[in-house]
């Protein structure tokens, strides 16, 4: 029977112990770095830029993708195409010394590492290790794991899947470290627990493993789960998981619990083998902990990383009046100080640049002073995309009434969602029909990471529409919250927590029929939104500082870093500190 060990450990004395390895299968690291889809990515990657920040010991392990996501193109008719997205991996990252081998059908697959280091405004470093799988000693097959985000067929997300999970864990014991926290940033990392049970039996096979090694495994583990729709957790069938993995490996996790309805489920796999589990926010908690009763669901909201979607007006702006916001986000509370007309005219500055991208990417040419609407976000078909032509004659009538009205769109579909590809087309088609002098609508192609800093910060008003309760969190309105931009959106996510009525923004009522949602949507913008613009500026400007002061400083991954510090990765130090404070011993 095969031992679990594929590679020579370094000796103790080399061994550096580092608190946290944070893993997730996509990383935004750079805007020229491919790595990453969307939200799941952008919020790892603002995460790994906090924990630099805040001097957090982290380190965090991904894959390299060596081509990309993929970069769409939308034809004028609306249908979108893919093209590959190679990056220059030289140019960002260093080949470190190590190696680490994982089996993969029978075949050991070899796997380097890469490096890139994310510096935080203190001068920490957090070391981002980007695993490759292109080397000559690899089969063909297998040298091109690493290549494709999302890409290929079951087969190779579930090899992706061990390379990022078993891969990882022994490349970082490879490099010299050894974690004493591992988080799982949704379950595609799951099975670096297989990697960590074999250490646990020290040299006995994995039919050995019982509750005693994956007792220790589950104190070393924690995990957070980013979406309330079963679909979105992978599953695999038992004899495509023993044929990839092996009979030993899936044997030890059926045992272990992370085997459900017949299927290798990686979400049951991680909640088994975690002592803290969260969800995104606190509503998705909710609905995570019905989705998974036998397990205690945690929330810990989500953020997004202040100085990275602050737009360049903006961060002029903060640093003149908050100048300790870069280090303690928390301070942007005192923006409810700063001058409502550098706040208005900042947001000009913003607009400007969304309406020069506009420019440049479709040749449309908007208007500075005509009200904005934004709907940027990957185009599932949950999301809702077209909600807002429920009533198109009203929305027509609308621009009538006010003088104008613009709405921007961007998103991209997975390249095998058919039904999220029909609503981009839905949604260019009522563009081609509805546009007039009056009514703007336009569809950006290829919404990424400096398109999606432009559109938060540079529309009037962010617009969120998912079918509850479907949204885990969402950050795209925290983003344009931090650049002064309210939202009206569905009560889901985030929003639950963000919104004050008025004051941060406004909420779309949450009802049985789409169209009396979209009826709600319609009645806040003519009746609300569109005559406080209009008529009350000075109340508008008010709600534009309201959303910095209080979404901006609390829904950032500064604040949420230090939740998962005290609550998911050390609480035991913040029990015995609390209990040291409490007795006078800190004093």
């Amino acid at each position: 029977m095969r031992k679990e060990s594929s590679m020579a450990a370094p000796q103790a004395s080399t061994i550096t112990r580092t608190p946290v390895a944070y893993f997730s299968m996509e990383i935004a690291i750079e805007p020229e770095m491919n790595t990453y889809s969307g939200g799941l990515g952008v919020l790892a990657g603002d995460t790994l830029r906090a924990a630099a920040d805040l001097s957090i010991p982290l380190v965090a392990v991904t894959l390299a993708h060596r081509r990309g996501y993929f970069r769409q193109l939308l034809s004028p008719e609306g249908v979108q195409t893919e093209v590959e997205q190679p990056w220059p991996t030289d140019a960002f990252t260093e080949m470190e010394p190590a190696r680490a081998t994982v089996e993969i059908e029978g075949r050991a697959v070899h796997v380097r590492a890469l490096r890139h280091d994310i510096h935080g405004v203190t001068g920490h470093i957090v070391p981002v290790y980007l695993l490759d799988t292109d080397l000559e000693e690899n089969d063909l097959r297998d040298r091109t794991l690493t290549d494709r985000l999302y890409g290929g067929d079951p087969d190779y997300r579930l090899r992706q899947e061990a390379v990022l999970g078993l891969g990882g864990a022994r490349i970082l014991l490879a490099l010299g470290l050894e974690p004493s926290v591992y988080h799982m940033n949704e379950g595609h990392a799951a099975l670096l627990t297989v990697a960590l049970v074999g250490r646990a039996l020290a040299g006995r096979t994995l039919a050995q493993a019982g509750n005693a090694e994956f007792g220790r495994v589950r104190e070393q583990c924690v995990f957070t789960t980013h979406t309330p729709v079963p679909a979105g957790h992978d599953r695999f069938g038992m004899e495509q998981a023993c044929r990839i993995l092996g009979h030993d490996t899936v044997g030890m996790l059926e045992r272990a619990g992370g085997c459900h309805e017949g299927l290798l489920n990686m979400t049951y796999v991680a909640l088994r083998f975690s002592r803290f589990v969260n969800g995104v926010a606190m509503q998705h908690g909710i609905v995570s902990q019905q989705m998974f009763p036998g397990y205690h669901i945690d929330a810990i909201t989500n953020g997004v990383h202040a100085a990275t979607w602050a737009s360049e007006p903006f961060l002029a702006v903060f640093d003149r009046h908050v100048p300790r916001w870069r280090r303690d986000n928390v301070t942007l509370r005192y923006a409810i100080d700063i001058p409502e007309s550098e706040i208005i005219e900042a947001h000009r500055a913003a607009k400007q640049l969304l309406l020069d991208a506009v420019v440049d990417g479709c040749g449309e040419q908007l208007s500075l002073d005509v009200f904005t609407i934004g709907f940027a976000r990957r185009a599932a078909t949950y999301k809702r995309m077209d909600l807002l032509f429920t009533d198109s004659a009203r929305l027509v009538a609308m621009a009538k009434k006010f003088g104008g009205l613009q709405v921007v769109y961007a998103g991209k579909a997975h390249p095998a969602d058919e039904p999220g590809k029909a609503k981009i087309k839905r949604v260019i088609e009522l563009a081609h029909q509805l546009s007039d002098g009056l009514l703007r609508i336009v569809y950006l192609e290829n919404y990424e990471w400096k398109l999606g800093g432009l559109l938060t910060a540079g529309v009037d008003l962010w617009l969120n529409t998912p079918k509850r309760p479907y949204e885990a969190s969402g950050t795209s309105g925290m983003k344009a919250a931090l650049n002064g931009v309210p939202s009206l959106s569905i009560l889901d996510g985030w929003w639950i927590e963000g919104w004050i009525e008025g004051v941060t923004g406004w909420a779309i009522e949450d009802r049985d029929e789409e169209g009396a949602e979209a009826d709600s949507l319609y009645t806040q913008l003519e009746d609300v939104i569109l005559p406080l613009f209009h008529t009350q500026p000075e109340l508008w400007r008010r709600v534009m500082r309201s959303a910095i002061a209080l979404n901006g400083s609390f829904f950032n991954t500064q604040r949420m870093v230090e939740q998962y510090t005290l609550n998911a990765y050390f609480p035991q130090a913040a029990e015995t500190e609390y209990i040291a404070a409490e007795s006078g011993v800190l004093a």
